[in-house]
Formats: C-alpha cells, sequence, structure tokens
C-alpha cells in the first residue's frame, strides 16, 4: 500500500516458517509479505488464505480504517479507491492508501469478507502519521504542507530503497520490472506448495536487511522502525484474541521485523511519546493513471492498465491484450485485422522464446504492437501505452460512505445534473439559454471559486456570449479540496459564497475584487455579489492610480455582459462600471506623460482594454453618465494629439479612432506625417508605428491603404544609419506579427516602388485579381450558397435581389454569427 514505498516499488513477498520466539499463545502468525499493487503477489494472497483459512487477516494500513472494511464487499465499491485519511482541523493535510482490483491488500480484505474472517489495518494511525509529517515540514521550513500522495517514508535509492532492484540485479537481471514478471506475475495459480513463494522472499528480504543498518537512525527508515513496533503489537493482541490462527498481509520489506524476537516493552518505548492529531478516513476514488509512477505516486507501478489485464484474464493474456489493443486502435481508424493479431501474438511468443522468457511479457508485447500493428511507428504505440498500459480507469465509491457533507451535497448535484466525474479528459459544450447547461456552468464555476479544478473553461467554437465550452478531468487529489472547502459551508452554494466573501476582505488590489466580482456573477451568488460590490466601490474610490483603474474595468464590463446572458440584475455593477470609466477619462491624458519604454507599453495595453470595455459598457443603461462612448473618443483625441505621450500611445489612440470611423484616413495620414517627420527621434517615430499598426488589423490597413504605406516606406529610408540599429528591434516586432500573407504582399508591395504599386482598392490600378468595376455575374452566383446558409427557399430569390435596397436586417433573424 501507500504507506511503504519499498514494498510498492519492489517485489516484495516473504512468508512465514519456523517460531517466532515471542512465547505468546495463539500460535505462529502466517506473514504474508507482497509487493503493493502486483497481481502476482494478489493470486499469491489469495491462494495461501484458501490454504491457510485463518481467524483473523491482519491488513497494513491505518487503524482508523477498520470500520471503512465493510464498504469494501458493498455492490457499488468499484477499485480501484484509496482510503483518504485528513486532518480534521487542517482538511489539506492528507494521505492516501490506494488499492487497485489487484492488489494483494485488496484481495485479502475481500477474502475476508467473503468467508466472515475479521480483518483489520495494523500500520501506523493516521493520527500519528499526519502529525509527523506535519513536524518534519516545520522542522524543514516547507511553506506548503499538502500532499497528494502516500505516506512519508521513501528511503535513499538502496538496499532499502528499492530491494527489488537488488535482488534483480543477484539473479543477473538489468530491469527489476522484468525480472519480476518473470518469477512472480507469471506464475500460474495453484502450482505447487501455496506459501512457498512467501517462503523464498522472506529469505531474500532477511538477507537485504542484514547487508542493511537495521539499526540505523534518522530519516524514513527510522520512522519504518516505529511502523514495525506497532505492527507487533498489533499481531500479539490478535494472536491472543483469535485460536485460529492469524495471517498478515504487508510489504515484504516490513515481514523480517515482524518476525524478529523483540519485548513488547520495547516496542512501546518506540511508540511512547509520538505526535498525534485528530483525523477523518474516506474511501474515495482513484485512477489507474494515479497509481503509475508517472504519476507521482511513491509506491506506483508503471504499467497498472498491464497489471490489471494479467490479473483479470484467467487464460490466454497475451491473445486477450493484443485483441484489446487492436480494438482500440480500430476506433482510432487505423486498419487492424485479425490476421494483424495473429502475427502480433507469434512475434510476442518468439521474442519471449529468444529472451529466455517463461511467458511474454509486457516488452515483448510492446514490441509486437509497434512492429505489427504500429507499422513501426511510435506514435500510435503512445495513445496505446496512455490508453491501456496505463489507462483512465476511475474507481466508484458507495454513496453510504463516510463524507464530509460538502462531498455529499456535490455528489447529489452531479447526480440531478448528470455531469459524472470521469478520469479522461473530455471537452463539455454548454448552452446557457438552457436550464441544465446553466446549472451545470454554475457548478462549475463555483468549484472553481473554492479551488476545486475539476472543469477548466477553455474558449468556445461559437463567439456568441451563450456559449461556454469547459475542459474537464476528474483526479483524485479532488476529494482533498473538496474536504479542505468543507469549511467555508456545508452545500456548495454556501461555501462559494462565503469564500467569495473571505477572498473579497483580503483581496490585495483593485484588479482582484473586480475580477471576483465577474466569477460571483458567473457563478450566480447574488449573496456574495452585494458586499463584493461594496467592497469594490470603496477600494474603487480610495485608489488613485489610473492603471490599477483601467485594469480593474474590463473584469466589471465582461461581468456585465455574462450577467445579461444569466438574466442577472446587474444595474449596480452598471454603476460602479461606468463610473470607474469616469475617472479614467479623467486621469488618463495625465497618467499618460513622462513614462519610459516599459510603462509606456503597459499604457498602451490599458488604453487597447478600456476601448474595447467602452465599446462594450456603451450599451449598459448607465442614465447618471451620460454617453461613455463619446466621451471616450474625446479622450482619445486629446491622446493623439499631445506631444508629452508617448509614441506609442499615440500611434494606438489614432489607430482607434480610425478603426472607428471617427477619423478620417486623411487626418490619420496628417498626423503619420507630422509623427514620422524628419525633426522627430527615430525611436520616437518607430514607437508611433507600433502603436498604429501593430496588433491585428495593421498590416490589413497597410496593405489597403497606400498613403500610410508610403508613410512609414519614406520614414524608414531616411533613418539615419547610426539610429536604424536602435530602432530596428521594435519594427521587427510590430511587422512580425502579422500573418506570413500579410508580410508577403507588403514585401510585395514595397518592392514595386511607390510609382509602380498604386493603391490595392483604387479602381484600375492593374493590380491582378482587382477589376475597375463590379462583376455581377460573379455576385449572382453565391446567391445559391446564400439561400442555403439562410435557409430560404428559391421563393427568396426577389427579396436577395430586388432593387430597391439590400436585404433588411429582419431578414437576417435566426442566423448565429
Amino acid at each position: 500500500m501507500a504507506g511503504d514505498d519499498r514494498a510498492g516499488a519492489g517485489p516484495l513477498s516473504g512468508a512465514s516458517g519456523g517460531p517466532d520466539g515471542t512465547g505468546e499463545p495463539g500460535g505462529r502468525p502466517l506473514l504474508l509479505g507482497v509487493r503493493h499493487h502486483g497481481p502476482g503477489s494478489a493470486r499469491a494472497v489469495r491462494a495461501a488464505l484458501e490454504a491457510a483459512r485463518p481467524g483473523v487477516v491482519l491488513v497494513e494500513g491505518p487503524p482508523e480504517a477498520d470500520a471503512l472494511i465493510p464498504l469494501a464487499a458493498h455492490e457499488d465499491m468499484r477499485p480501484p479507491v484509496a482510503l483518504l485519511a485528513h486532518a480534521v482541523d487542517e482538511p489539506g493535510r492528507s494521505a492516501f492508501w490506494p488499492l487497485a482490483e489487484f492488489s494483494p491488500e485488496w484481495v485479502a480484505l475481500r477474502w475476508a469478507l467473503e468467508h466472515d474472517v475479521p480483518a483489520r489495518f495494523i500500520d501506523l494511525p493516521a493520527a500519528h502519521t499526519l502529525a509527523l509529517r506535519a513536524a518534519d515540514e516545520e522542522a524543514e521550513g516547507r511553506a506548503d504542507g499538502r500532499n497528494t500522495g502516500d505516506e512519508p517514508g521513501t528511503a535513499s535509492p538502496d538496499v532499502r530503497g528499492d530491494p527489488l532492484a537488488v535482488l534483480a540485479a543477484a539473479a543477473g537481471h538489468d530491469d527489476p520490472e522484468r525480472w519480476w514478471e518473470d518469477v512472480i506475475e507469471h506464475r500460474g495459480a495453484g502450482r505447487g506448495d501455496a506459501f512457498a513463494p512467501f517462503t523464498a522472499l522472506e529469505e531474500a528480504m532477511s538477507a537485504l536487511r542484514e547487508t542493511g543498518t537495521d539499526g540505523e537512525e534518522g530519516g524514513a527508515y527510522d520512522r519504518d522502525l516505529v511502523r514495525e513496533a506497532h505492527m507487533r503489537l498489533q499481531v500479539r493482541a490478535a494472536r491472543r484474541e483469535f485460536a485460529r490462527g492469524v495471517a498478515v498481509v504487508c510489504g515484504a520489506w516490513h515481514v523480517p521485523a515482524l518476525r524478529r524476537k523483540a519485548a513488547v516493552a520495547a516496542d512501546r518505548a518506540l511508540l511512547k511519546g509520538l505526535p498525534r492529531t485528530k483525523v477523518d478516513m474516506t474511501w474515495v476514488p482513484w485512477t489507474h493513471r494515479r497509481l503509475s509512477r508517472a504519476g507521482g505516486y511513491g509506491a506506483g507501478i508503471e504499467s497498472p492498465g498491464w497489471y490489471g489485464h494479467l490479473f483479470a484474464a484467467a487464460d490466454r493474456p497475451v491473445e486477450r491484450w493484443l485483441t484489446r489493443v487492436a480494438g482500440l486502435l480500430r476506433e482510432e481508424d487505423r486498419a487492424v485485422s485479425p490476421a494483424h493479431v495473429i502475427e502480433a501474438v507469434r512475434l510476442a511468443e518468439t521474442l519471449a522464446v529468444l529472451r529466455g522468457r517463461p511467458l511474454p511479457g509486457l516488452s515483448e508485447t510492446t514490441d509486437a504492437v509497434r512492429a505489427v500493428l504500429c507499422d513501426g511507428s511510435d506514435v500510435p504505440l503512445a495513445l496505446v501505452h496512455d490508453r491501456l498500459v496505463v489507462g483512465d480507469v476511475l474507481g466508484e465509491v458507495p454513496a453510504g460512505a463516510p463524507a464530509v457533507p460538502l462531498q455529499r451535497d456535490l455528489t447529489r448535484t452531479q447526480r440531478r445534473l448528470r455531469l459524472k466525474p470521469e478520469a479522461p479528459e473530455r471537452e463539455l459544450e454548454l448552452d446557457l439559454r438552457k436550464e441544465t447547461d446553466a446549472a451545470r456552468s454554475r457548478l462549475l464555476h463555483r468549484l472553481r471559486l473554492l479551488g476545486v479544478g475539476w472543469g477548466e473553461p477553455v474558449a468556445s467554437r461559437s463567439t456568441g456570449t451563450f456559449r461556454e465550452t469547459w475542459r474537464l478531468r476528474w483526479e483524485p487529489e479532488l476529494s482533498v479540496r473538496v474536504a479542505e472547502a468543507g469549511v467555508w459551508g456545508t452545500t456548495v452554494l454556501s461555501a462559494a459564497t462565503a469564500r467569495a466573501e473571505a477572498d473579497a476582505l483580503t483581496a490585495r488590489g483593485l484588479a482582484e475584487v473586480t475580477a471576483l466580482a465577474e466569477r460571483c456573477l458567473l457563478a450566480e451568488l447574488p449573496d456574495a455579489l452585494a458586499p463584493v460590490m461594496r467592497i469594490l466601490a470603496d477600494r474603487a474610490a480610495l485608489d488613485t492610480d489610473v492603471g490599477h483603474l483601467a485594469e480593474a474595468l474590463p473584469a466589471l464590463v465582461r461581468a456585465l455582459r455574462y450577467g445579461d446572458v444569466r438574466g442577472t440584475d446587474t444595474g449596480a455593477l452598471a454603476e460602479v462600471a461606468a463610473g470607474l470609466a469616469e475617472r479614467v477619462f479623467v486621469g488618463l491624458p495625465a497618467a499618460c506623460a513622462a513614462l519610459d519604454a516599459d510603462a509606456a507599453e503597459e499604457m498602451r495595453r490599458h488604453v487597447d482594454a478600456v476601448h474595447t470595455a467602452v465599446g462594450l459598457l456603451g450599451d449598459a443603461p448607465t442614465p447618471r453618465h451620460g454617453d461613455l462612448r463619446s466621451r471616450w473618443r474625446a479622450v482619445l483625441r486629446t491622446l493623439s494629439a499631445r506631444d508629452t505621450v508617448p509614441g506609442v500611445v499615440r500611434g494606438r489612440a489614432v489607430r482607434l479612432l480610425l478603426d472607428d470611423g471617427e477619423l478620417a484616413p486623411d487626418e490619420a495620414g496628417r498626423l503619420m506625417g507630422l509623427a514620422l517627420s524628419p525633426g522627430t527621434p527615430p525611436a520616437d517615430g518607430a514607437a508611433w508605428i507600433e502603436g498604429f499598426v501593430g496588433g491585428s488589423g495593421g498590416g490589413m490597413l497597410l496593405l489597403h491603404d497606400e498613403r500610410l504605406l508610403a508613410l512609414i516606406d519614406a520614414w524608414l529610408t531616411g533613418v539615419p544609419a547610426d539610429a536604424f540599429t536602435n530602432v530596428l528591434p521594435l519594427l521587427r516586432r510590430t511587422f512580425s506579427a502579422y500573418e506570413p500573407g500579410v508580410r508577403r504582399s507588403l514585401g510585395e508591395l514595397v518592392g514595386r516602388g511607390p510609382r509602380a504599386r498604386g493603391s490595392v482598392t483604387a479602381a484600375g490600378s492593374g493590380i491582378p485579381g482587382f477589376a475597375a468595376g463590379l462583376d455581377t455575374a460573379r455576385a449572382d452566383a453565391v446567391l445559391p450558397v446564400v439561400r442555403l446558409l439562410l435557409g430560404r427557399d428559391p421563393a427568396g430569390d426577389d427579396e436577395l435581389t430586388r432593387d430597391d435596397g439590400p436585404a433588411r436586417d429582419d431578414d437576417l433573424v435566426g442566423v448565429e454569427t
């Protein structure tokens, strides 16, 4: 289990034989040393328990989970699952004990439940484990004590850290995983003495521990001595209580220590004075991916999907495995036939013979898949590894399992909204006009506010504000985040509301408060929005930094936009946003004076953000603030004409006015001529160009306006050689942002020279593809396509081609853009 990295990372099986020398009643315990998550160990444990028929089964794990053992037999329990322990006062401090269907501990628990035999956990209590970890982290000065993996105790990479590697090396193998498969995983059930593998590996573990420093102090190994002392005490107590015999299933590294003669007083002395904390325990779903070492799990395995297949396949595991691989590849539209599977099986068996292995293992089947089913390519092979060798299996836990109230409310909501947690990553498209989808959106936004990152919003394929796209993936660690968020409330709604109010009080900047207001609207938290808005108004009234105000405005306007989609009353929010915009209008011209290059670029971004926000805010009802758009245009005119404003900001102001039709092209050309006059320093001229033509659309503007392109061309050719190297990086940054086709067309126009290129849009310019007038015959040819797009019948041709003007706006009702 997760509590022992050495036994989990290596094949640690040991067995019991001979007297233990304790002199206590109850008979000799049966010690079954295992490798955590090893299907071969699991089969061997089941066979040994069937042969021994003990009166009690003791399993390595936290004793606080004894009351949860009966749930392992529940019909709704589906491994992989994990025991989760978390500190009551600090839910983020937690530990997991994962169990898969092929874990020996899970097999032992299920055998005990099926045969009405008591089962208990005997490892060091989680109350001590979490407290000791907290002490370690405090001593090491760690800032974050969260844990999403197994118990502490990772040893150094030596005989104690990876006994499997040592045993494999002693047998002449350089691959511990491959050696373990040969000697354990490929052993068939019921061959010979059921206790023989445990006896042999106990001897091996005893020899390995003798070569180590069994009495060393400090670090993880010293912690193991404490754990083993507690296990010995629990075994002694069980032997006194049960006359039919005791079976112990634990990591094989511990078997020699449990067999060793030790005084009761000495064991109790090791446990005396250990720190402890109050803990809660429950079952939580786990995944195969989190069992893998790649997932960061210390006692993990490299191929949980493969091991699960070995455990479940009663016969012909290679043939069944390669059939599954073929099915996966066919689902991905790869041409894989039954003949491919037959040849792959033959190749895998041949490779096993050549390599001297009893059966084809994962390496042989992988080589066969690559050569036969994937045509030698590692690209589809990576898919096989991700989907099958590792896998995305997600376990299930019964509804009656202990859980914090917040988890129960979340589970009920997930079921009501038919939003099942799944391990594979998937995208979810939501239409906020539908009640169920809107409720799903609210749930996901509330969970994000609580720090439960089940869903991540991504760019939607639709430009409509009523669409949302989420990328969902449930990770086992989210159970810890839910438990941690339980301190805010018993339901998702109440917890998110309380968390939003607390975050508003502790927010460090105005932008954080406005972002929080937006999230409250998205999550539909009316009780939190009111206090957040009060704090926002207070912060906005006291903040005099125009940059802060400009940074905060876009989030407020987005909140207004999404509030309209969700039918939320955003009148108060509109008033605050309009007031914030007015303060930006008043302070922006003065704030743009005397800025260095970096500050000017940051202010240019603020101008862009405010311009977009005002464009959206202009539609919001703010009667007390007048026409915000016209006032903003006046600010832009002021910025474009002031010499004290940096060139990048002046150029951007001219561009925005030109794009909105508030500035004639001739006037824009005049302002560009002034900015690029010989008296202007080259660096300032380059900055003006970046502000004017930088970003999206700048290249097309030059491509279709001969005068502007000629002004830039003439200015650039007149820049002195000594100043050219200074302005080149700025110009390169400006023009490199254009699309390749736009850059190529601009290069062609500049290459023709000012006399030959003409205007691209001028009639009779001589540019290929541009005629002197409209070609009505070609225009008529698109009418059938337009009718299909609009869903019109042929009778509608007259309306599309009528002489009294273009189609009315109401002709396009129902067309989504």
